[in-house]
C-alpha cells in the first residue's frame, strides 16, 4: 500500500470552498448549476474528498443530501479555515487597499446627527468608493444581528461580540443650575440626593433613577426620584439649565455650559461611571480599509 493510501492529503482551499457550497446547496443539481458543471461532476468530486478523507461526509437521497456527524465538522473546521485565510490575505493587501465598498454605521440620534454625520460627509469627499449608510436610533443597534460595519457608543460596551477602540475619554458630571441651587441648597453627599428633584436621562437599558457614585474604594448607589425624565440628552439638560433640577451628563457635554458658569459640578470629589467614547465593530482579527478609515477620520477630529 502506498503512502498516500494511508495518509490523506490535506484539502486544499478550493476542497473547502467545494464542499461549504454543496452543503449550503442542499442538493447536488443545485451546486453543479452554482459551478456551471453536471450533477455527476459534483458527485464524482464529492465522492472523490471522502475518498481522501476516509469518511463519509453526506447522506444522499434523490432530492437532497444531509450531512453526517463528520460533514458537520468538517463544514465547521472549512469555514474557520476559509474566513482565517480570507482575513490574512486582507491584512496583507491592507496598507495598499483602498476603502471601497458599502460601509454601515450605527450611532445615537442627538451625537449622530451633530457630529457623526459631518464626519460622514467629510468621509464620502475623501474616499468615493465608498457608500455610507448612517443609521441614527435611540438605542444602539445590535451589529452583528443588524450587520453593521461599525457603532459610535457612549460608555461601557456589555457585548463581547464587539471590539471596541476608545476614541475619547469623558467623565460624567453631577450638574445643577445656579437657580436651582439658590432654591433648594447644594447636596454634599450621594445621600442628600434623595431630598432633591433629579432629572433622569433613560438611556440603553440602564435601571431607571439609579447613580452610582465612587469615592476612592467605595462605591454608593443612589436611587434618585424627580418629576421629570427624557431619553434625550439636549432635553434633559435644557431642563436642568431652566433650574428645574439636577442631571447627570456628559463633561464633554456640558463643558462650555460649564465654564459660561451656567450649570455647576456637584460632588467633586465623587466619580460617576465614564461615559468614554468608543468605535465598536464586530470582532475580527483585523479592520477592513474603509473601517479603519472611518477610526482614523473619528480619533484626528475628537484629538483635535
Amino acid at each position: 500500500m502506498s503512502p498516500t493510501d494511508t495518509a490523506p492529503a490535506s484539502s486544499s482551499p478550493s476542497d473547502l470552498a467545494f464542499f461549504i457550497l454543496v452543503a449550503k446547496q442542499g442538493n447536488l443539481s443545485a451546486a453543479a448549476r452554482e459551478l456551471n458543471v453536471t450533477p455527476s461532476a459534483v458527485s464524482k468530486r464529492l465522492a472523490q474528498l471522502e475518498n481522501r478523507l476516509g469518511v463519509r461526509l453526506v447522506n444522499r437521497t434523490t432530492r437532497r443530501i444531509s450531512l453526517t456527524h463528520e460533514g458537520e465538522s468538517y463544514l465547521a473546521g472549512a469555514t474557520r479555515l476559509l474566513g482565517e485565510i480570507r482575513e490574512m490575505e486582507e491584512q496583507l493587501a491592507g496598507a495598499r487597499a483602498v476603502p471601497r465598498g458599502l460601509l454601515r454605521i450605527n450611532a445615537t440620534l442627538g451625537f449622530g446627527r451633530t457630529h457623526i454625520a459631518p464626519l460622514v460627509a467629510d468621509y464620502a469627499r475623501r474616499y468615493p468608493e465608498v457608500d455610507v449608510q448612517l443609521q441614527l436610533t435611540h438605542r444602539p443597534l445590535d451589529l452583528v444581528e443588524e450587520a453593521f460595519d461599525l457603532g459610535i457608543r457612549f460608555g461601557e460596551l456589555p457585548d463581547t461580540r464587539l471590539t471596541a477602540r476608545r476614541i475619547m475619554a469623558n467623565r460624567r458630571r453631577l450638574l445643577a443650575a445656579p437657580a436651582y441651587l439658590a432654591r433648594h441648597g447644594r447636596p454634599e453627599t450621594p445621600a442628600d440626593l434623595t431630598k432633591h428633584q433629579c432629572i433622569i436621562h433613560r438611556q440603553n437599558d440602564d435601571a431607571y433613577g439609579v447613580w452610582r457614585f465612587t469615592k476612592g474604594k467605595e462605591m454608593e448607589t443612589v436611587k434618585v426620584r424627580g418629576a421629570l425624565s427624557s431619553n434625550d440628552g439636549d432635553v434633559v439638560q435644557n431642563w436642568a439649565l431652566q433650574g428645574l433640577g439636577l442631571v447627570v451628563r456628559s463633561e464633554w457635554d456640558a463643558a462650555p455650559l460649564i465654564a459660561a458658569g451656567r450649570l455647576e459640578v456637584l460632588l467633586p470629589d465623587y466619580a460617576l461611571p465614564p461615559a468614554d467614547l468608543h468605535a465598536v465593530y464586530p470582532e475580527r482579527l483585523h479592520l477592513s480599509a474603509k473601517v479603519r478609515a472611518f477610526i482614523d477620520l473619528l480619533v484626528g477630529h475628537f484629538e483635535g
